[in-house]
């Protein structure tokens, strides 16, 4: 049976459909209602630093997701944000904190990106998602927060920040405060909505 939607209102009066499945949809304009896409999950096993591009303008969110991601040394990762005009690497607003067995053992402010915690050695393992949402469409302002675990040690990552940018988000890159780090281990993978 096939469905002909023609206008903004679909006439299904007669339709009976037992297990409605869409394959790939393409959707034009803004969407109005709640539409999760995921993007591909991207092995974090090398390279120094991890882009998804061509996120639409109409998101209003971005989850970045870990699975056992690790670097092969001691600069804390961070997420950064972009637009048309590249990635922006300054501007950033917030912090991020390791607490082990209870008690915060580092934090550091973060001006480059959002940080995924505030100490690093380079067998840490990492897992869990960053939510980044947008606060204000006009100034592109994007607010973000998350938690982390490692699975190493008993310790979690808590961060939080904001950044506003030149222009409407449409891309996001996973790197480490000195740029050179370089990722051994995991996958990493975006939702956006």
């Amino acid at each position: 049976m096939a469905i002909t939607i023609s206008g903004d209102s679909p006439n299904l009066t007669s339709a009976s459909l037992t297990t409605p499945t869409l394959t790939s949809p393409t959707f034009a304009g803004t969407p109005s209602g709640s539409i999760i896409t995921s993007g591909t999950a991207v092995a974090s096993t090398s390279g120094t630093s991890i882009d998804f591009t061509s996120i639409p303008s109409w998101v209003k969110r971005v989850t970045v997701m870990f699975s056992g991601v690790s670097t092969n040394g001691t600069s804390i990762p961070i997420i950064q944000l972009g637009d048309s005009g590249g990635v922006e690497t300054s501007g950033y607003l917030g912090s991020g904190s390791s607490v082990f067995n209870g008690s915060t053992t580092s934090a550091a402010l973060q001006t480059t990106g959002f940080g995924i915690g505030g100490g690093m050695v380079a067998t840490i393992i990492f897992h869990g998602a960053i939510q980044i949402t947008l606060l204000d469409a006009t100034a592109n302002t994007w607010c973000a927060n998350g938690v982390l675990g490692r699975s190493d040690v008993a310790c979690v990552f808590n961060c939080g920040g904001a950044k506003s940018l030149s222009a409407t988000l449409d891309r996001v890159r996973i790197t480490t405060v000195n740029g050179t780090d370089t990722f051994d281990a995991g996958s990493i993978n975006i939702l956006y909505e």
